[in-house]
């Protein structure tokens, strides 16, 4: 699973079993963004590893939503690799069609705090679904408005992968914001930098030093006179 290496590095976060204690266990907690209160559960468990938590880079992708008074309103929107689905569930409020996608262990955390969150009567506005890079993306469709995604750099065996899929997915010229925690370890930078921008044009929208987070506009990049 594509989680496993991440749980190395942040060992600490989720509790350990030791024979008298479980290890599962639940925090709910609210944000305020775009005048939205989100109320997220996380379900700290093995299964669910990284998926589990709300990552300050998400928070830095509301953030930027709310600064630039942001509208997703009748745009067709996916996130990538949402976990506790805060960014789609606020895309959603924004106005949005949103499709927000994880590996199936995720997806129960998802629809739960869709339905905390998105009155009933949007309800069509949101879908949840499986989506596994390089392998499943051709299921969905490729005139995605925009591509949302944080905190999903982390493995670089899964880099080529997601490529392939953003690729599919902004195949008419959708808007990729990606917010990153900018790991050494993981080689994020390399990503951005160099693997990227092979494909597509990256533009560094806001950097947040404390935390290490990096806020990316991505765009396919324009054809060639050759390739015209």
């Amino acid at each position: 699973m594509m989680q496993t290496h991440m749980e190395e590095h942040l060992c600490g976060v989720f509790p350990k079993d030791d024979g008298l204690f479980s290890d599962y266990y639940t925090e709910e907690s609210s944000y305020e963004f775009c005048g939205h209160v989100l109320k997220i559960t996380q379900n700290f468990s093995a299964d669910l590893g990284v998926a589990a938590p709300v990552w300050d880079s998400a928070l830095a992708l509301c953030r930027y939503f709310e600064e630039q008074k942001m509208s997703f309103w009748e745009r067709k929107v996916i996130e990538l690799g949402a976990g506790t689905g805060i960014v789609g569930i606020l895309a959603v409020l924004l106005g949005g069609d949103v499709t927000i996608t994880d590996l199936p262990h995720a997806l129960k955390q998802i629809e739960n705090n869709v339905l905390a969150n998105v009155p009933s009567s949007w309800a069509h506005r949101c879908q949840v679904r499986a989506l596994s890079w390089g392998r499943n993306h051709s299921r969905f469709p490729t005139d995605y408005n925009f591509v949302l995604g944080s905190d999903i750099v982390y493995l670089p065996e899964t880099y080529a992968s997601l490529v392939q899929t953003l690729r599919h997915l902004s195949a008419q010229r959708a808007t990729i914001y990606l917010s990153s925690k900018m790991r050494r370890e993981h080689a994020t930078a390399s990503f951005y930098e160099e693997i990227l921008p092979r494909h597509f044009q990256c533009q560094l929208l806001y950097r947040n030093e404390e935390q290490n987070i990096n806020l990316y506009k991505v765009t396919k990049k324009e054809p060639s006179a050759r390739e015209q």
